[in-house]
């Protein structure tokens, strides 16, 4: 295993522990522990985001590159994470199955479009 894969692996699994343990504290409410499951999540975040800077300077890359459609890859991976999201907070919060599955079925299709704009088409 190379070294660069390694450190993102260790980085990757950690930051994301953190992050999904920060979550569970913050949204179950039997826990009561919001203000430390925040602070959790967001170290996890803080994690994920240096494994990510790390990768990016172990691969030799620019840490941050900024163009169009660098910009415009990441609103849409943003605009699908949140499309899927609601469609989640439809069916499992608001009860409302049918459309919560037409929305989190929209944020997927969002998602995969990811694909051929980071990778092209060939």
């Amino acid at each position: 295993m190379k070294k660069k894969n390694f450190v993102t692996l260790i980085l990757s699994v950690a930051g994301g522990i953190l992050f999904a343990l920060g979550i569970c504290m913050g949204l179950i409410p039997e826990w009561n522990a919001l203000k430390p499951g925040i602070v959790i999540g967001a170290a996890g975040v803080l994690i994920l985001l240096a494994m990510a800077l790390v990768r990016r300077r172990m691969d030799g890359k620019p840490i941050i590159v900024l163009n169009g459609r660098a910009v415009g890859a990441t609103l849409l991976g943003v605009l699908g994470a949140i499309v899927l999201g609601v469609g989640m907070c439809m069916v499992m919060v608001w009860d409302m199955l049918a459309w919560g599955i037409v929305v989190g079925i929209a944020g997927i299709i969002l998602l995969l479009c990811l694909i051929p704009v980071v990778k092209g088409l060939k």
